[in-house]
């Protein structure tokens, strides 16, 4: 079951486009009801190279403007966001079926402040950086970023609208032209991303938004963009790294994950409690950074699997109003979270609650579930779940924890819970993650401005957010002076035994004295 229907779809391999021009549409579907929601034409290959043709045309004088004025954008952005919330609160909740609450705060709140951070700090981030050299005090560096040109950005379908707003925004105010291919999942999500920067006035041809499938995202890959931005599954990122790589073009590969949670006997059994239940059932389980693995000390687990399964049983699942937990936002997902639940109890594992479609609901509804007595013999301790499952496993002390938690191809995020926040904050850094938090669920990171996020492993490859992600949509050019202009250089032409004796000796004081050693 999908959430998506092509109309007049030509058969596998063929263009986006019947014989007779008629072009592929797709029918969406509301995840919470299956009811029809829409209709999107799908963009073919040729649309794709003409989107990027246009953002080439566009790119120069757009990146010719003051880092300012560009950030001036990005903060009318924020303003009209705010007057049209409610519109586009509507488009959200109707493509993805997420409670409404959710969807504002994870959406649209997370929006404004990134288009706020980027748009405030851009142009200190990459101004102009003088850099004082250790050694040859003859010269002055100079540290300049440049735009790419046109950066190509491709986005998943469980946050549809920030996904796709958060690099578009860092690539723009960053000086690119940038063509957005969004999931065809969320397609109407995606292309208010595109709306949002036209109302804000955004120059014509700067940001070109292409709605298609997996043939429109290939040929975005393949086309003359500067850099390619992922965020999908590791199978697809690695296609899109190896093409990148042939072409010997810049990619940032954010991709799954599978992290892990460590609850120590000192932990604050409530507070970790509380996090796990958020980390794994948020956005119905659909998020890269979702808590997947629970490993409790043996001493602490009775009590720690209680207080889940109460708070998991309390959870309200269903459509709009307060509800907790919304439906899957994709059939073929939620189908592989039943095959994960069934392979786990076929192996021993037990159902303390949830494990089941929800048949209350018409939808893509499937049960807040909480499994114990799993192992890493199981599929749902082992691969992505990406949905509304929380497998809690018992482990001897935190060095078997630790030890479990990094057997995994994944590495994205984790957390630790420790009632000593240095002892939490030292296992932290020994998780083979790209981030991890203490007493905190794993999602956090990625909602921090400043924190540079991505993956370890199979979990991606470069890093989205702060200075590390912005400069990532740059050119990064070094400019060396000379200061004192004389008329030649020590180890300019002719080459002789009177210079090699000079270097010799310099050699030696500099790094043969500790007077020389403390200057050098």
């Amino acid at each position: 079951m999908a959430v998506v229907e092509r109309i007049d779809a030509p058969e596998a391999g063929a263009q986006a486009a019947e014989p007779d021009g008629r072009r592929s549409r797709q029918r969406l579907l509301a995840p919470g009801t299956l009811e029809p929601i829409g209709e999107v034409e799908l963009a073919t290959p040729g649309d794709v190279e003409a989107a990027v043709e246009r953002a080439r045309k566009a790119a120069p004088d757009w990146a010719a403007l003051p880092i300012r004025e560009r950030g001036r954008i990005l903060e009318r952005a924020v303003s009209v966001l705010l007057e049209r919330q409610d519109e586009w609160l509507e488009t959200l909740t109707s493509e993805t079926s997420k409670p409404e609450l959710e969807a504002f705060a994870a959406e649209l709140l997370t929006a404004c402040d990134a288009l706020t951070f980027y748009a405030r700090r851009a142009h200190r981030i990459l101004a102009d950086q003088r850099v004082p050299l250790h050694l040859l005090k003859s010269k002055r560096l100079k540290v300049r970023y440049h735009p790419l040109g046109v950066v190509g950005i491709i986005t998943p379908w469980n946050f549809p609208f920030i996904l796709s707003l958060n690099p578009t925004a860092q690539a723009l105010v960053a000086g690119n032209a940038v063509v957005l291919k969004p999931s065809e999942v969320t397609p109407l999500s995606g292309r208010l991303v595109a709306e949002l920067f036209e109302a804000a006035g955004l120059p014509e041809g700067v940001l070109q938004c292409v709605v298609g499938d997996g043939g429109a995202g290939a040929a975005l890959v393949a086309s003359d963009v500067d850099k390619i931005c992922f965020t999908g599954s590791v199978e697809t990122g690695r296609l899109v790294g190896e093409e990148c790589g042939r072409r010997l073009r810049p990619c940032t590969l954010e991709l799954g994950g599978k992290d892990a949670m460590i609850v120590c006997a000192d932990a604050d059994l409530d507070r970790a409690a509380g996090a796990a239940v958020f980390g794994a059932f948020a956005n119905s389980g659909q998020v890269c950074l979702s808590t997947e693995r629970v490993y409790v000390v043996d001493e602490v687990a009775d009590v720690f699997q209680r207080k889940v399964v109460e708070r998991t049983s309390a959870l309200r699942q269903g459509p709009g109003g307060e509800a907790d937990v919304g439906a899957m936002i994709h059939g073929p997902q939620l189908e592989i979270v039943e095959r994960q639940v069934a392979d786990a109890v076929a192996r021993g594992a037990r159902v303390l609650c949830g494990g089941q479609r929800n048949p209350e609901w018409p939808g893509l509804y499937f049960e807040p579930t909480v499994l114990v007595d799993v192992d890493h013999g199981m599929d749902v301790m082992r691969e992505e779940t990406f949905g509304p499952v929380l497998p809690i496993m018992r482990v001897r002390d935190e060095d078997e924890a630790l030890m479990r938690a990094n057997d995994s191809r994944y590495g994205l995020s984790a957390s630790v819970f420790c009632g000593d926040k240095r002892r939490g904050e030292q296992l932290a850094g020994r998780i083979e993650s790209g981030s991890a938090v203490v007493n905190d669920t794993g999602m956090t990171p990625y909602g921090i401005a400043e924190a540079p996020f991505g993956g370890r492993k199979e979990s991606g490859v470069g890093r989205v957010n702060g200075e590390a992600g912005l400069k990532g949509y740059c050119h990064t050019q070094s400019i060396v002076v000379d200061r004192w202009g004389s008329k030649d250089e020590p180890l300019w032409f002719p080459y002789t035994k009177r210079k090699e004796r000079l270097l010799r000796r310099l050699a030696r004081i500099l790094w043969g004295t500790p007077l020389g050693r403390f200057l050098s």
